[in-house]
């Protein structure tokens, strides 16, 4: 229960922030006798950190790594860096690149995206690894920069076949350890927390987290420092100089890795065709006071992110401000909120929040239930609401209901189907002005290359049009055209202080997952099941003699999504009467391979059943013999 999970988290911050006189004047002495010691050796930790640091940052001179050519004699390069994106590019989700560099891998992030629409039964979409896999002795580690599904999602899957440590920031990692929990991992996974400034080593690679803000709290960009040079990664951000929860992004930071060279920028490229910067999160907390104000006669319900933690501290802000009990709908919610609480990312006043069950003892204008659903999916709370199939909440007429979300590309019509069915029932839906993105706008990238002025640009995070207008804004910030590259997901780009360039292409392409089943569905079952959609089935089964393949029995015929036989009765005397001169050419051929005859039967109905209906229903013959 949401509100049991929650009281236990919240117990057990206070517990452990509680003590006794005593105690607390004997953790003081012994804090003074460790700052002495501490003072000490971080004196010594510094020199050595600098001396580390400077192998990383100090960019390779051209004049070092290239030897004057003579004529007819080619110019010999240092060996560069590795870049190699497996999936977030040219699509929305799917987020996973790896960084070669000789015997060592890092993999930044290791998302799912969702299905196309054309998918049928498929549930999410994860990366090949393959790459990865091939090259399992040279992987680190996974460096994860914040939580949404779209960077973590596909962790569980991944882990099972590429067991090697994961590192990220406090509340990123309690919600991993989270999808973690829920599938059966047959070794434990090593987990690192990495709080910002923080830097790890994996193999020749040194990894720095940096603070950003994001619609999730705890996001990080990376400094990827390597022996060819640094790496900015920005995940995804935005500038937020308000932020609902923990500090403004490190520019500072940023500016300092300008400072001392930055060989290449990835760059969010989400809201890259946008001009200005986006608006603060606190923003909606306001609008959120505005029609908890206005609609005080009434029940509100809230859809957003299960992970925008922020967006439902300010729900919560709101429901409190005005008197109302919160109910919180949605599995994922339920453990987002309860993982938030337990870390200190969500703050829950004692007795707000209250269970589904409980809603009949308050008055509608006294409730806020916060649900899943904000983008139609099937399953998710919201959209059983509104199709009047949850068991618990149903939309009463007055009802007030907030998409606190933009629609995912893809998941308009979806969105749209919801809304429509809550304003039958006499909702009130509000979608305007209830939410605010999480990626930087065009003013806040171009602060980014101001700060780090890259040697190359390679725009990440978004589909063609968005890499493509990313890379114009980069030529606009004075990187030059050759040195703006846009990949594709399975390119290997190799890059160095000298060039960049394609050597080679590794495979990329989407692993569906279909219930349990991981890989076991690829393009030519998706091609059936298209077809089965869009033109149903006919299945014939006929009984032969074993030894003379004469008819025994049948046809006989099984229409499924194409025609009812009960109203088709004439259409399927026909079909049968194919079938038997389909049947009698073959034994007139001597023709007794049954594949033939079942290919020769398919030909002939297929052709009869396009002329008379313009339909090509999948056709299945079925074969038994009798001695």
């Amino acid at each position: 229960m949401i509100g049991e999970g929650i009281a236990k988290a919240k117990k057990a911050v206070k517990r452990s922030s509680k003590g006794t006189e005593a105690d607390q004047k004997q953790l003081e002495k012994k804090e003074l006798q460790k700052k002495a010691i501490r003072h000490t050796v971080a004196r010594k930790a510094a020199k050595a950190a600098e001396k580390e640091k400077d192998v990383f940052t100090e960019p390779v001179k051209k004049s070092s790594a290239k030897k004057k050519a003579k004529k007819g004699e080619s110019v010999e390069f240092g060996k560069g860096l590795k870049i190699i994106p497996l999936g977030g590019l040219e699509q929305i989700g799917m987020n996973i690149t790896a960084f070669e560099y000789e015997d060592s891998i890092v993999v930044v992030d290791c998302g799912l995206s969702f299905p196309e629409d054309d998918m049928l039964g498929i549930d999410l979409v994860i990366p090949d690894i393959s790459y990865l896999k091939e090259n399992i002795e040279k992987v680190k580690g996974f460096v994860i920069t914040h939580g949404h599904e779209d960077h973590i999602g596909a962790l569980p899957y991944v882990l099972k076949e590429v067991n090697v440590p994961v590192y990220a920031t406090k509340l990123t990692m309690g919600l991993i350890e989270n999808k973690l929990k829920e599938h059966v991992l047959p070794n434990p996974v090593k987990r690192k927390v990495v709080s910002y400034g923080q830097s790890i080593n994996l193999g020749c690679f040194r990894v720095e987290f940096i603070r950003t803000n994001h619609s999730i709290s705890d996001a990080a960009a990376l400094a990827i420092f390597s022996p060819v040079g640094t790496v900015v990664h920005t995940g995804d951000f935005k500038i937020d100089f308000t932020p609902v929860n923990g500090d403004t992004i490190d520019l500072q930071r940023f500016g300092e890795l300008g400072k001392k060279g930055v060989l290449a920028l990835m760059g969010d490229s989400t809201n890259i065709m946008k001009p200005g910067f986006t608006m603060s999160e606190r923003t909606v907390g306001k609008t959120f006071d505005n029609i908890f104000a206005e609609n005080e006669k009434h029940r509100i319900i809230v859809a957003t992110f299960a992970s925008n933690v922020d967006r439902v501290q300010q729900i919560i802000n709101s429901a409190e401000k005005y008197g109302r009990k919160v109910v919180v709908e949605g599995r994922s919610m339920v453990n987002v909120m309860t993982t938030a609480t337990e870390l200190g990312y969500l703050d829950v006043p004692d007795n707000l929040l209250i269970e589904m069950e409980q809603m009949k003892n308050y008055p509608p204008e006294k409730l806020v239930l916060i649900t899943t659903g904000s983008q139609g999916e099937a399953m998710a709370a919201l959209s059983r609401i509104a199709a009047n199939i949850h068991k618990k909440v149903s939309i009463e007429p007055g009802d007030t209901v907030i998409f606190s979300s933009r629609p995912i590309p893809g998941n308009e019509k979806s969105v749209s189907k919801v809304i429509n069915e809550l304003s039958e029932k006499g909702a009130k839906v509000i979608v305007q002005d209830t939410h605010v993105s999480g990626h930087a706008c065009q003013e806040e990238m171009k602060l980014i290359y101001a700060l780090t002025k890259p040697q190359y640009a390679i725009p990440v995070h978004g589909e063609y049009q968005h890499l493509r207008a990313h890379a114009e804004l980069a030529q606009q910030m004075g990187i030059p055209k050759e040195n703006t590259i846009i990949l594709s997901s399975g390119d290997v780009l190799e890059i160095s202080p000298q060039r960049a360039h394609l050597v080679g292409k590794v495979q990329a392409q989407g692993i569906m997952v279909d219930g349990l089943g991981v890989g076991d569905v690829g393009n030519i079952v998706l091609r059936d099941r298209q077809h089965l959609s869009e033109n149903g089935l006919i299945i014939i089964v006929l009984t032969l003699e074993k030894y003379t393949n004469q008819l025994l029995a049948g046809p006989d015929i099984v229409s499924r999504g194409f025609v009812y036989v009960r109203e088709s009765e004439y259409l399927m005397d026909e079909a049968k009467s194919i079938v038997y001169a389909a049947l009698e050419r073959c034994l007139d051929n001597n023709v007794s391979d049954w594949t033939k005859i079942k290919t020769e039967i398919k030909d002939s109905l297929s052709d009869y059943l396009w002329k008379k209906m313009k339909r090509n229903p999948m056709i299945l013959p079925i074969i038994m013999e009798i001695d």
